[in-house]
């Protein structure tokens, strides 16, 4: 989970902190020490940690802190306020051409995720509402143009190649050609990368942008290269001027330190982030939502909008005709656990809850996976009847279904007895006296 080990140690200090009702210069002090130390290990630059600390300090010292009826609170909101300046200050959007065609130039070292990033840029882009289309113009990796088509194929976007031209930028000339022949307003053009900055690298490159004059060159960096990245990100952008960079496998990076500098070191937005394998795991960056995780208060807006993503409204509707006339079978019941499944899983749902981040184990997290999955299997080894009809489930069907699904007669009964408790609280929220109940704290599950 991204930024686990900085967000233990850092909520352990403010913990301390929150815990004293008057706060000296000595606390505070010791306070930015442990912070110091804390930043330095999740592997942030030096002299962003310098900077950073200073300025933590500056503010905190204040007479208005000091003096205030709750100094550890406003400790925390200093430090949340320089965390979401450092990461960017505000979300920096894509920059789209105002003639209704954008060309977006992908760049980064081998190995970044960048053709896989391509296609989730373009799987993000056509949910936006807009028309993509992607460019091999790799012609160093042989397997990068295969890659690319494989990604184009499972995104429902076009890919141009041709393998039997050596030259990028042709085919990144001809690539734009063919996307505005078709109708389409974007052109993603996925470049070769090398294992390290080299002028031939950036020679191939400024040719493809001198020819195509993109309207966004976006860096990839991987988040597990740690401070690698932010060196990498600093050539690319003195040798080419990008314009934002992507961050990925930070779902991977327990420390996050790349985030934490690449904005400070190279002056270039962080625009988007990739947490996971998917092709739907890219998101855009918020600085500020990013602050509140790593203090640890969740981030109450971006699970509202994944929940959103989830939410089916054809679906929403039918359980609520279901709900009111009181037929919530099994079929609904995992339904809705896949909804929790679309949204990135228990983990990435409770990492953006306020005060739940950080409170579950990686074992904990593991034993609900599999319990999910148990439960998969259980449902997969009833009947359609079964489904919809749970009275039937007798000790005989049971023992049946636990045998066809490979697990105990236990596991069959405790998902029967989490859909029977479901049932009772969607009962209970469809009664017009629930919100009575909840006003006046007198309900229960």
């Amino acid at each position: 989970m991204a930024f686990e080990g900085l967000s233990e140690k850092l909520n352990g200090v403010f913990k301390k902190l929150k815990g004293k009702g008057v706060l000296t210069e000595s606390d505070i002090n010791e306070a930015m020490r442990e912070v110091r130390l804390a930043l330095l290990e999740a592997d942030v630059n030096y002299k962003v940690v310098k900077e950073f600390i200073a300025n933590v300090k500056e503010k905190a010292l204040g007479e208005d802190v000091l003096k205030s009826l709750t100094p550890g609170q406003q400790v925390v909101k200093i430090v949340n306020d320089e965390l979401t300046a450092l990461l960017g200050g505000s979300n920096s959007k894509l920059t789209y051409s105002p003639s209704g065609f954008t060309t977006i130039l992908m760049v980064g070292l081998q190995g970044t995720g960048k053709t896989t990033t391509c296609g989730k840029l373009a799987a993000w882009l056509t949910k936006q509402g807009k028309k993509p289309m992607l460019a091999a113009c790799d012609v160093q990796r042989p397997a990068a143009i295969d890659q690319l088509e494989i990604v184009g194929g499972q995104v429902g976007v076009p890919v141009f190649s041709d393998r039997s031209c050596k030259d990028p930028a042709d085919i990144a000339v001809r690539a734009k050609q063919e996307a505005e022949r078709k109708g389409l307003n974007v052109l993603i053009v996925d470049t070769a990368g090398r294992l390290h900055v080299d002028e031939a690298l950036m020679d191939e490159l400024k040719r493809v942008k001198k020819e195509v004059k993109p309207h966004e060159i976006l860096l990839v960096v991987d988040a597990m290269t740690g401070q690698d990245a932010v060196t990498a990100a600093s050539a690319f952008n003195e040798a080419m001027g990008v314009d934002g960079i992507i961050i990925t496998k930070l779902d991977g990076d327990t420390r996050g330190g790349a985030a934490l500098s690449v904005k400070s070191v190279t002056g270039k937005p962080i625009k988007f982030m990739g947490l996971g394998e998917k092709l739907d795991a890219l998101e855009p960056f918020h600085p500020d939502r990013m602050a509140s995780r790593i203090l640890g208060m969740g981030d109450v807006l971006s699970l509202v909008e994944r929940a959103q993503q989830a939410f089916d409204e054809e679906k929403a509707a039918e359980l609520e005709k279901k709900l009111a006339k009181n037929k919530f079978d099994l079929d609904d019941f995992m339904d809705q656990m896949g909804q929790v499944k679309k949204m990135g899983g228990l983990g990435k749902i409770l990492d953006m809850i306020p005060g739940a981040a950080g409170k579950v184990s990686e074992d904990q997290l593991d034993k609900g996976e599999k319990e999910f999955r148990s439960m998969q299997a259980v449902y997969d080894s009833m009947t359609k009847e079964e489904r919809k009809k749970p009275e039937l489930l007798n000790a005989s069907r049971r023992k049946r279904i636990a045998a066809g699904a490979g697990v105990t007669v236990t596991v069959v009964n405790k998902l029967i007895s989490n859909f029977e408790q479901t049932r009772k609280m969607m009962k209970q929220m469809n009664d017009p006296k629930f919100m009575k109940k909840l006003q006046r704290g007198r309900f229960k599950f």
